[in-house]
């Protein structure tokens, strides 16, 4: 039985959203934060490799690839959502202002309150707000345009962008820490006490934000209309990544190879680029993210509230949730080994996001009790913010 605090937080907020959309982005929200806590409390190693890593910590890796794309596409679904209540002008002027807030926020409370535990500025990385944020900006130019021009723009980065994986950025000289922010994984500035690394190449994923300002159409329709061509486009995208991804010819820059056993082939095969995110990548979880999206349309079930609740605030249950598992790992440390700086010092790129102290590391079984205590632990404040955000209209309200 539903409890009547969910219920009440259940209830649709005065403005009009889509439920749908809000439950698929806390259902990210919620997968976002096993690789963080992964990233805090597993052990060292590369999760992606077929070759090394075993099939429960790459699946527990690459059940979180969903939550990036389906952060852009539905950051662009709901500009356009947003943008039937605003003229060009003030649409275009809400997502350049929201733009640089969240890049803000990605050079000031994620990288010192979230990552680092200081502000010391010795590695810095461009991750997902940063992207977000630029992807954002770039919308608030393209507004202007049709939604099908939009679309277009978007469709084309996204397809034709792996064209360009041959250039690199030591091949242009000096512009090569633009093409690093652009389109290469990479440092863009470093000297022997600062270094910049962009995690998150940008044009890609302005180009998934656009074509989710596209997607944004589909919500004038009918919802058996809708619902009929979300499943229907999700199912096209999961089939062309499969057919693609089988060729080899295109799509990706590290073609999948026969391992030494069946798992660890069908590991390679779904080893798609996420940095920067190939063409493959996106078909592999942009299609899936679109047959959810069908599937929650109308959907009630029980496990829905809670679930709603978070996806109605993702950017405060994002803020918070970084600083607690970092301040659960500094509580973890200090109980192993009697002191904890190791969490408060600036890591190398390969150890990144902190410096590992020796030996540290716990099971899978570990991370993901570590992973629901933080989620089941951060929701009531969330559902708090939640109803504030509901019975409020402050401004600043929608920048958070």
């Amino acid at each position: 039985m539903t409890t009547p605090v969910l219920a009440a937080a259940a209830k649709p907020p005065r403005t009009s959203r889509i439920e749908s959309i809000d439950v698929l982005r806390g259902i990210v929200m919620i997968l976002m934060a096993i690789d963080h806590v992964r990233d805090f409390f597993g052990a060292a190693g590369n999760p992606t490799d077929p070759a090394t890593a075993s099939a429960a910590l790459f699946f527990t890796r690459w059940i979180t690839h969903l939550c990036a794309p389906v952060f852009f596409l539905l950051t662009g679904t709901a500009a356009a959502l947003r943008r039937r209540e605003r003229s060009a002008g003030e649409m275009s002027r809400f997502l350049f202002t929201r733009g640089l807030w969240l890049i803000v926020l990605e050079l000031t409370v994620v990288r010192c309150l979230g990552y680092q535990f200081n502000a010391d500025y010795r590695v810095t990385m461009l991750v997902i707000l940063w992207a977000l944020g630029w992807s954002m900006i770039g919308l608030a130019a393209l507004v202007y345009l049709q939604p099908r021009t939009i679309v277009i723009v978007g469709g084309v980065m996204v397809a034709t962008h792996n064209l360009a994986d041959g250039v690199t950025a030591a091949s242009l000289g000096a512009l090569g820490p633009v093409w690093t922010v652009l389109h290469v994984q990479g440092i863009v500035f470093a000297t022997s006490r600062f270094l910049v690394f962009a995690a998150y190449p940008l044009i890609p994923w302005m180009g998934v934000t656009a074509l989710g300002y596209g997607l944004g159409r589909a919500y004038e329709w009918q919802t058996d209309d809708r619902r009929v061509f979300l499943r229907r486009l999700g199912l096209v995208l999961t089939g062309a990544f499969v057919v693609l991804r089988a060729s080899n010819l295109y799509g990706d820059p590290t073609p999948w190879t026969t391992q030494a056993t069946t798992m660890r082939t069908v590991l390679s095969f779904l080893n798609a680029n996420k940095y920067p995110p190939s063409l493959l990548f996106l078909l592999m979880t942009l299609g899936p993210a679109l047959i959810m999206l069908s599937a929650l349309e109308g959907s009630t079930p029980r496990w829905r509230n809670p679930v709603l609740v978070l996806g109605r605030v993702p950017l405060f249950y994002f803020l918070l949730h970084l600083p607690f598992i970092h301040a659960l790992a500094v509580v973890f440390c200090w109980a192993q080994y009697g002191q904890a700086h190791w969490m408060f010092e600036s890591p190398t790129l390969a150890s990144y996001p902190f410096t590992r102290p020796p030996g540290w590391g716990y099971s899978l079984p570990v991370v993901y009790a570590i992973w629901g205590f933080v989620v089941v632990a951060l929701f009531p404040i969330c559902l708090w913010f939640s109803g504030v955000k509901q019975r409020r209209r402050d401004s600043w309200l929608q920048y958070l």
